[in-house]
């Protein structure tokens, strides 16, 4: 074969195309689908809950009051239409839906792209006719298409419970725009960086950056500009059910399409295991925390947990330092205490009670962190990088215990850091808050999150293909099921289920012993289970 005929070969366009998009929507499909389900039910609830309890308590002044509460422009966004249940809808879940569905998309755009191809997966399929552009253009196409699909949930669900078509259009192309923003942006840290999980780092500190820029954009009149150079901000200027602008739509669009483009070009040109920014082929040796088992998960968890560390101590010392003024505005106008109250967030009268509610929130990130330490093993041992310790004379106990135990380590690290953050944050603003109290708030998550720690653990020995997933149920799915109970007004055994329910509302009351105790132990149970299957069954591929 001459030089011209392999050159011809290689350039002509590929001819498996759809298999790669079925082969990309096999791996995303279930992950999707969580999501879009997630986010349209979100949506659904809120919409119907204002129609049926909302309406008529909320009058212009307590809007208008509400409008031009700085703290309250900071977390939550610029409110508009509020007296529309579109337009209340909009300002109450979009930040957590669009959050939600950034997170998925850059986590998804990472793992089938580096991941794969860390993992050595891509190998064979790159040894035929397809080149490394088609994987990453069909990974990108249908990634997109998945956000497609969320954003139509939330669209359709506006619509059918009685918002204007207009502004549940405009917010359904937002979710799709700043879904399809992560997705890019994942793909192209994957294309720059050479691992999985600095690929995933630099996209998820991107999605941070982006949603901190939205903050200051809504809280400092001098930086409102910023707001038209991230995805969130972008998404604000839309104003769906209010205004409901179109320029800001088109920027959402290229936001989305620079990155897609850029990883495009860097695709085709690099070669398989190649990045922009790769680590070097050849350092002095790092012996640190190599002596034992123990040591070794240490240092596995070192940097990542930092990384969690950082942001939970950035948005827990910026809530700290917001909780003298929303304590003042909800004395102000009790009405919206009584709303929160009514949607499971009672107590924000005071700085206790404010805290109690927020770090109930604590509990998603911490119980995350958790399971995604232990999936971390789970993909570790995936790619055969655990296969040397496994021909060691080490059983499989120690190996998975000593991850267990300093991911517990981690998980009261991050405890620890939220209390102290939110404490100097409240201090700096004259919040009556006390150290104390905060760590006793922080604190008595513990058996939620331990929870999320023993469901992952029971994945990993008897569904390791979904340990993430399964590990997030208790924090993720446990918070949606109690906010939605509490919302709806379903019956009790309904809100009994979610782990939520049964935590008290430490600072402000006194921690429910036994129920943490009984938590605690559902926790034990499920990783005892976890480690026997663990320890039993082969090792998957």
């Amino acid at each position: 074969m001459t030089a011209t005929t392999v050159q011809a070969h290689r350039a002509a366009p590929s001819p498996t195309g759809p298999a790669l998009a079925w082969l990309t929507y096999r791996q995303v499909w279930r992950g999707a689908a969580l999501v879009a389900v997630t986010v349209t039910g979100l949506s659904a609830v809120v919409a119907v809950q204002y129609q049926t309890t909302f309406a008529d308590a909320l009058d212009s002044g307590a809007l208008r009051a509400l409008a031009e509460n700085p703290a309250i422009r900071v977390l939550f966004g610029e409110p508009r239409a509020l007296d529309d249940a579109g337009g209340f809808t909009v300002w109450r879940t979009g930040t957590p839906v669009l959050v939600l569905c950034g997170v998925w998309a850059l986590l998804s755009a990472t793992r089938l792209t580096r991941g794969e191809e860390e993992s050595g997966r891509w190998d064979l399929v790159l040894g035929g006719r397809v080149r490394m552009v088609d994987l990453v253009a069909w990974c990108t196409t249908v990634l997109t298409l998945a956000a497609l699909v969320s954003a139509a949930g939330v669209g359709t669900a506006l619509v059918t419970t009685g918002t204007d078509p207009s502004g549940a259009v405009i917010h359904g192309l937002c979710v799709l725009g700043s879904t399809a923003t992560f997705v890019s942006v994942g793909v192209l840290a994957a294309q720059l960086l050479g691992s999985r999980s600095a690929a995933t780092g630099a996209a998820c500190a991107v999605l941070a950056a982006s949603l901190l820029l939205r903050m200051l954009a809504d809280g400092v009149s001098a930086l409102a500009w910023t707001a038209w150079f991230t995805p969130f901000g972008l998404v604000a200027r839309a104003a769906p059910y209010a205004e409901n602008r179109i320029a800001p739509l088109l920027a959402l669009g290229g936001l989305a399409t620079a990155p897609a483009v850029a990883a495009l070009i860097v695709a085709r040109r690099r070669d398989l295991g190649g990045a922009v920014y790769a680590r070097p082929d050849s350092h002095a040796p790092r012996t640190r925390l190599l002596g034992s088992v123990l040591a070794f998960a240490v240092r596995r968890a070192l940097a990542p947990t930092a990384g969690w560390a950082v942001g939970i101590a950035a948005y827990f010392a910026l809530i700290g330092a917001l909780t003298s003024t929303i304590v003042r505005f909800l004395e102000q106008n009790p009405r919206f205490a009584d709303l929160a109250a009514t949607a499971g967030f009672g107590g924000l009268g005071s700085a206790t009670g404010f805290a109690a509610a927020i770090f109930a929130l604590l509990a998603i990130p911490t119980g995350l962190y958790a399971a995604t330490r232990i999936a971390a093993m789970a993909a570790d041992e995936k790619a055969r990088r655990w296969t040397p310790l496994h021909a060691l004379p080490v059983s499989r106990y120690q190996l998975a215990g000593a991850e267990i135990a300093v991911t517990a380590l981690g998980v009261a690290s991050l405890l620890a850091t939220a209390a102290l953050a939110m404490w100097v944050g409240a201090i700096s603003t004259g919040a009556p808050l006390q150290l104390g109290d905060a760590l006793a708030g922080a604190f008595n998550l513990v058996p939620v999150v331990l929870l999320a720690l023993g469901a992952a653990t029971l994945a990993l020995g008897w569904y390791p293909h979904a340990v993430g997933a399964i590990g997030a149920v208790p924090v993720v799915g446990g918070f949606l099921l109690d906010v939605v109970a509490a919302s709806t007004e379903a019956p009790a055994w309904v809100h009994q289920i979610s782990p939520f329910a049964h935590l008290a509302g430490v600072p402000s009351t006194g921690p429910n012993v036994l129920a943490g105790v009984v938590l605690t132990a559902l926790a034990v149970a499920a990783t005892v289970l976890g480690l026997l299957g663990y320890a039993h069954r082969d090792l998957h591929d």
